[in-house]
């Protein structure tokens, strides 16, 4: 089920549960007020179109707001070095999997729906326009009321037309046939509904019930509304007149001479179940009001409703803000001092490799030297090339050397995890860009292909990493001075990777493939590999951010019988490349300037 279809489903049996709870609450207030179980039905009506999830959002967003952060853990991790990243960009043809489509369910149910709630506006609009047709066509009565009265020729019962400027439409000839006495009772019944504003409340739930067309629930209730709303008007005219018998027997005048079938965008004296309201005017029962015991019963309800999602909200906020807590150690970095500079014009020795850097020192020193700012976006927002849309364009040209002292804390952790990372990038990255280049972003939910890295048949080909074995002195770079963690180099058709985790190898294939490669293995041990293939020759080199690159020196040119990217993946770590459609939160930068 996708999200959209679950939200759906969430919503309609809490909604459903609504109905249930006012339904029972109905039944202990049956010899109260109808106008008391009008309103209590309508309020399950509404609830159709106000979800709990914006009560929740509320409870959480009061929840991160009142509540005090305590001090956030402090982290650092390794350095990462780069060398020349002259990988290719592999052609999406030569994918694993072939791209799959969307799922198209969601679209023919959205259309069945839109279809659906077209007709029942259609068939609306048509009645009320002849509703509309009749107030025209109409003659002005003499009757001395507070609002117009019009008579027509075209009407079967009297009703009120309109919601904002109402007027009462009779039939002709309606005062020729009841006594002044059945009159004047049924012009009050009218009048009550004026006052109530009922035609307003009855298009409320006329839209309600053409937006959930298909859900029987809403037209139950609209059934109970105008039960009640027909008999909270009896009520009050059995309070104002006494000769019941007058009424009961004018009700039924109107639905002998008049009334062929119910009339809509109105409010009429024919609507609810004529047997039973005759019986209860007949019977001169009163209703009664609500005693203390009840009003607290409803006022009860009524807090629950919603109080109870906002208090889920704030318990959650709570939650969400422990576990942040006691993910980590220690306090968060503080940014004491940021230096951005323009990256120095490279080596003109085409045998000298400019390395890329990128990391936080055990000192407390982040750098992050030759990205440029789309490069940095990725690293502090956790995105790919793909995910990032808009910007001038030299967010993709202009090279950068970022240095930011941070306040003395603990040593770098060997081996960061992405939770690490991810926070890391929150309190150090994001406000670095947003003060020094005056970034402003928002996220966008978009359907993009990406990649699914998953363990190949005959099962993962990778050897993992034991540093107490593989590396007696550490990981060390290649002139032999320690690296602290995992190690990624990239030389054209090749991939070096020295106790490197699969979603960081993940990582750094999606700078490769132009799209986002998911970790789909399972696996999460650190590894040791060299993958090598050919990349394809009418494909521009890429840098490990998917930027175009300058062409390498003949000394590092691939094997030109070589395997391709995915070919090689598969024979040679035993791993799998799978291109599919999947939603993909996308950066769209609103604005940018240099530093």
């Amino acid at each position: 089920m996708t999200p959209a279809l679950s939200s759906i489903a969430n919503h309609l049996w809490q909604s459903t549960l609504c109905v249930v709870a006012v339904w029972l609450l109905t039944l202990t207030l049956k010899k109260n007020r109808a106008a008391v179980r009008y309103q209590l039905w309508l309020a399950a009506s509404l609830k159709f179109v106000i979800p709990f999830s914006l009560f929740v959002r509320a409870g959480n967003w009061l929840g991160w707001s009142v509540i005090p952060a305590s001090a956030q853990p402090r982290w650092s991790f390794t350095v990462v070095e780069i060398g020349r990243p002259f990988a290719t960009h592999a052609p999406i043809e030569h994918a694993a999997m072939p791209p799959t489509n969307p799922s198209v369910i969601p679209a023919v149910l959205f259309g069945v729906w839109l279809a659906g709630f077209a007709a029942c506006i259609a068939l609306w609009v048509r009645r009320w326009w002849q509703m509309r047709a009749i107030r025209v066509g109409a003659t002005p009565s003499t009757l001395p009321l507070p609002i117009p009265a019009l008579c027509s020729s075209f009407l079967n019962e009297p009703c009120v037309f309109g919601i904002f400027r109402p007027v009462l439409l009779l039939p002709e000839a309606i005062i020729d046939r009841l006594t002044p006495i059945q009159l004047d009772a049924i012009l009050a019944h009218e009048l009550c509904h004026v006052r109530r504003r009922d035609n307003l409340t009855a298009a409320v739930h006329m839209v309600i019930e053409a937006a959930f067309w298909f859900y029987p629930v809403v037209r139950w209730i609209g059934l109970h509304l105008l039960e009640e709303r027909e008999r909270a008007c009896d009520e009050a005219v059995l309070q104002l007149c006494t000769e019941t018998e007058a009424y009961a027997e004018a009700i039924l005048k109107v639905c002998n001479f008049y009334v062929e079938s119910p009339l809509v965008c109105v409010s009429g004296v024919a609507g609810s179940n004529l047997k039973k309201r005759i019986v209860r005017i007949l019977a001169q029962s009163r209703a009664r009001r609500l005693g203390a015991v009840r009003k607290l019963l409803l006022s009860a309800a009524a807090i629950a409703a919603i109080a109870g999602p906002v208090i889920f909200g704030l318990l959650t906020a709570k939650q969400t803000r422990a576990a942040s807590q006691n993910q980590n150690a220690v306090a968060a970095p503080v940014i004491k001092e940021v230096s951005v500079k323009p990256e120095p014009p490279p080596d003109p020795d085409p045998m000298v490799l400019h390395m890329v850097h990128f990391g936080l020192t055990p000192s407390g020193t982040f750098t992050a030297e030759g990205f440029t700012l789309r490069m940095l976006i990725q690293e502090a927002y956790g995105v790919e090339s793909d995910q990032v849309s808009g910007g001038p364009d030299w967010l993709s040209s202009e090279k950068f050397d970022l240095e930011a002292k941070l306040a003395p804390g603990n040593p770098a952790a060997p081996r960061p995890s992405l939770n690490q990372m991810e926070l890391f990038n929150q309190q150090v990255m994001q406000p670095i860009l947003a003060n020094r280049f005056k970034l402003s972003v928002h996220r966008e939910i978009r359907y993009l292909p990406v990649y699914a890295l998953t363990v190949a048949e005959g099962g993962s080909k990778l050897h993992e990493a034991t540093p107490g074995d593989t590396y007696p002195n550490g990981v060390t770079f290649s002139d032999g001075k320690p690296a602290g963690g995992p190690i990624v180099q990239m030389l054209p058709g090749k991939l070096i990777g020295q106790e490197l985790p699969v979603w960081l190898l993940a990582h750094v294939l999606s700078g490769q493939l132009d799209h986002m490669v998911l970790d789909r293995t399972g696996l999460t041990s650190n590894y040791d590999f060299t993958l090598k293939w050919t990349p394809a020759p009418s494909q521009p080199m890429r840098g490990i951010d998917g930027s175009p690159a300058p062409p390498p020196a003949d000394a590092f040119a691939p094997d030109p019988s070589g395997p391709s990217i995915f070919d090689a993946i598969q024979d040679q770590l035993g791993l799998r490349l799978g291109l599919q459609q999947a939603p993909v939160n996308v950066i769209v930068i609103d604005h940018a300037e240099e530093p």
